[in-house]
């Protein structure tokens, strides 16, 4: 294999497997691998490389698959990674005589975001590979003052599902099952492997449980009488400690390397109300404890997340070995950074309060809710997550990514039309007929879909149309222009209104000069629209005619602009922007 072809395909499959971008340095190491010679010579293929992979990082995705596959097919890439549809490796501990079960663990503080997506999907294509459960717990224990449970989250993270064809085979509240944790807090009380500490909190992380410190010293309260114990732990419960003044420590021991597991909080005091319960419980548990005992009582089998929480695999570990407990299979998969994303339930919720956000659709929240406004299909959503398979590896996403996924599916049924957004006017002087018929494809790829039709009139002897005040930068004095399917021009000056007159009608010429394309619509028959666009803000226009027959739930492409999924068509046309 020649060197340049070698660079090219180390880094787009580098590139494919880091959202399209590859790395230079992972480049030039991929490259010494291949070619060792060069190691003490690196300063000569160096500029090479750089510009090799200067240009993969301005390939779309699809054009990056495209190339990788001219130059090495797929079918010859043994190694590689990049494939057109990823399995996702086999559960292991299967036991013949139990059903696999599985469960997601929403915290309903908002509907779920894309960030959630690849927990539901990854648990529910297992349940469906293996025939097996999948409950829904909803993971509603009393959060920090900050994160707060939302009632309607409950019937919106439902709703999320729903969207996503998950099907839940039973649904759980941890709300409703805090008797379960008393009693078996109190249990590990009894057992002497738990205590209640009444040290602020603050002291025991500096006196304690240090970071600097190899081994963590222990608190006066981790050596009391279960008796002692026991009669705190009532105190917590009967009101006489109030929040903060008391917890309980489930002892992991002092001697753990990461200060966070050093006998780790299971229990704590929360006067706030909850939503569904009320106050009927003033000690709330913490989510591994929870965990520690659910995973077990309701007979998961297999536990699908991201790798960031090993330290809950830790807690839940100990819990079991204490109770006795066969030991659950954990499956972990790396993490992903959403590149252009904040990806925060609670600052969505506090942007909407705020009146910043429209609601939890405003496309800056990431919810399913807003992709499923935009027109983000569910099995595009799907495939997307499903591509990433269950690697460890860390993943940098682009919403690009997604988007490509999406437009494979959308891309053939959706009709096209013009939009011009922000318009300004444009005055064409001597055309030949005082009316003229467009009649551009309802879809290019499919011409028997047939025709629209945008009839335009000569005005006191000229033709005046509205395009979009973006592509005034593009016009120059004297250059000759293409008006998408009805004739060329001749820019005459760029002033308001712009002044342009007839040149030609053929496409032959335009094409054959490479004319700039512009396009249109007249300025008295159209039809206002209004479009959100993925940051928040709102692009205001006019719709050719034809924009009249659109509906509301249709995708549809604005030619040049993007595709569009239509929420309204009364009192105007209103969408959501999808993506180019």
């Amino acid at each position: 294999m020649d060197i340049e072809k070698t660079i090219w395909i180390i880094g787009l499959e580098n590139a494919l497997k880091h959202s399209g971008k590859t790395n230079l340095k992972f480049v030039i190491k991929g490259f010494l691998s291949e070619y060792q010679d060069y190691k003490k010579k690196v300063g000569e293929i160096k500029p090479l490389i750089e510009g090799i992979v200067a240009q993969i990082n301005k390939l779309s995705i699809d054009q990056q698959k495209k190339k990788l596959n001219a130059l090495s097919p797929i079918e010859l890439r043994k190694d590689s990674q990049i494939e057109e549809k990823r399995e996702l490796p086999p559960l292991e501990n299967i036991e013949k005589d139990k059903q696999v079960t599985l469960r997601l663990a929403p915290y309903p503080s908002g509907p779920l975001h894309i960030g959630n997506a690849r927990m539901v999907i990854l648990n529910d294509t297992y349940k469906k590979r293996y025939n097996g459960k999948l409950f829904l717990v909803y993971d509603d224990t009393i959060g920090s003052e900050t994160k707060i449970i939302i009632p309607e989250a409950y019937d919106l993270i439902k709703e999320n599902l729903d969207w996503l064809g998950v099907k839940i085979d039973k649904v759980f509240y941890k709300s409703d099952r805090i008797s379960n944790f008393y009693n078996y807090c109190k249990k590990l009380l009894e057992m002497h492997e738990a205590y209640v500490c009444t040290c602020d909190a603050d002291l025991w992380r500096t006196k304690y449980g240090r970071k600097r410190q190899k081994i963590g010293k222990p608190c006066p309260h981790r050596n009391q009488s279960i008796e002692q114990n026991l009669e705190h732990w009532e105190k917590m419960l009967d009101g006489t400690y109030l929040e903060k003044q008391a917890v309980v420590r489930l002892k992991t021991g002092m001697e753990l390397k990461n200060p966070a597991l050093r006998d780790h909080v299971i229990m704590r005091i929360a006067e706030r109300e909850h939503p569904r319960v009320g106050t009927k419980f003033r000690v709330w548990p913490l989510l591994e404890f929870s965990w520690g005992i659910d995973d077990h009582l309701l007979g998961i089998t297999h536990i699908l997340r991201g790798k960031d929480l090993i330290k809950e695999d830790i807690i839940e570990s100990h819990i079991w070995k204490l109770f006795n407990w066969p030991k659950i299979q954990f499956i972990h998969y790396g993490l992903i950074a959403f590149q252009k994303m904040k990806l925060s339930k609670t600052y969505s919720r506090q942007q909407i309060e705020s009146g910043v956000y429209i609601g939890w659709n405003d496309p800056r929240t990431w919810s399913l809710n807003s992709l499923a406004k935009r027109g983000i299909l569910p099995e595009s959503l799907r495939e997307a997550i499903l591509d990433l398979g269950m690697s460890l590896a860390d993943i940098q996403y682009s919403p690009d990514i997604l988007y490509s996924f999406n437009k494979k599916i959308i891309d053939k049924p959706s009709s096209r039309y013009f939009f011009v957004d922000d318009p300004i006017e444009l005055v064409i002087k001597e055309v030949p007929d005082a009316k003229i018929v467009a009649k551009p494809l309802i879809q290019p790829d499919f011409p028997d879909r047939g025709t629209r039709k945008i009839e335009v009139q000569k005005e006191n002897g000229n033709i005046n149309l509205l395009i979009s005040k973006r592509d005034l930068s593009k016009l120059k004095e004297g250059m000759l222009i293409r008006l998408k399917d009805l004739f060329n021009i001749e820019i005459l000056n760029i002033k308001f209104p712009i002044q342009a007159k007839y040149h030609s009608k053929e496409m032959e010429i335009a094409r054959n000069k490479k004319f700039k394309i512009l396009h249109w619509v007249p300025t008295k028959k159209n039809v206002p629209i209004s479009i959100i666009l993925d940051d928040g803000q709102t692009a205001e226009g006019f719709g050719e005619p034809f924009c009249e027959n659109i509906k509301i739930g249709e995708i549809l492409q604005f030619e040049r602009f993007g595709f569009v999924k239509i929420d309204k068509i009364t009192p105007q046309i209103h969408g959501f922007f999808t993506h180019r």
